[in-house]
């Protein structure tokens, strides 16, 4: 008989979104976009100043995924367009001016969900030898910075930011970067990715062969999901919190 010791078995690897799964984004934009109108002396309904932003901050930052504006220059466009919807016009140094002021106010609202802290101690205890890590669509730097000041950056042991790697989520190929990540260090089990966006986080992991659940903090609203009806879609697992997370990987990664 060989004396060599057994291979250590392969660990699941379970990945994260950040914004709007780990960390209260919306929240903390809605909060800071309040106090810096109020600083600006800006009139209007907060609630729907705050779902204009919203809608700005998808078209632009998309417009920066698909390399149509650099990161700066989606901030400043969204700057832009919402001074100009309060009646202020601004050009490139004032917007960008405009949007530093704005995202102070941002990072002083900053979050955790509740419910993360719990479910990654949960997670933890009931998937013994688990790996931690987040795939985030995002500047490597700027999602460091929110991770650290969340107190959660050392739970992870890579961060995979696409303006880092050159690819964005939904795209498969950032999926398989971050599996590869961990590989590099240890034999890979089951991979498991988590996000609040059906499509780009839900589906685009099970296109690229993780087990893809699908956090819907906001009910059966699922209208992103009605225009997927592929296999990968039909795959997909869905939960309305993270508190189901921990029971949710136990039954399927140490059955």
């Amino acid at each position: 008989m060989s004396g060599s010791a057994p291979p250590d078995p392969a660990a699941p690897v379970i990945l994260f979104d950040l914004d709007d799964t780990l960390m209260a984004h919306r929240a903390a934009v809605s909060a800071g976009l309040a106090l810096h109108m109020r600083d600006l002396a800006y009139e209007g309904d907060a609630a729907a100043a705050s779902g204009h932003w919203h809608e700005l901050e998808e078209e632009h930052y998309h417009s920066y995924l698909a390399g149509r504006l650099s990161f700066e220059g989606q901030r400043r466009a969204r700057a832009r367009d919402f001074a100009l919807a309060h009646g202020e016009q601004l050009d490139e140094i004032g917007a960008g001016a405009w949007f530093d002021r704005y995202f102070e106010r941002y990072r002083e609202s900053w979050s955790l969900h509740d419910d993360a802290l719990p479910a990654l101690d949960a997670i933890t205890a009931a998937v013994p030898g688990a790996r931690f890590g987040v795939i985030t669509n995002g500047e490597l730097d700027f999602q460091l910075a929110k991770l650290d000041r969340l107190g959660i950056g050392s739970r992870f042991e890579h961060v995979i930011a696409s303006g880092d790697v050159g690819v964005a989520k939904p795209d498969a190929e950032i999926f398989r970067i971050a599996v590869a990540r961990f590989a590099a260090d240890a034999p890979v089990g089951a991979a498991v990715y988590i996000g609040d966006r059906f499509i780009t986080d839900a589906v685009g992991a099970v296109r690229a062969g993780l087990i893809g659940v699908w956090l819907n903090r906001h009910g059966p609203d699922a209208s992103e999901a009605m225009v997927e009806a592929d296999a990968a879609a039909s795959a997909v697992l869905e939960i309305a919190s993270l508190d189901e997370l921990p029971t949710l990987l136990a039954t399927r990664l140490t059955g």
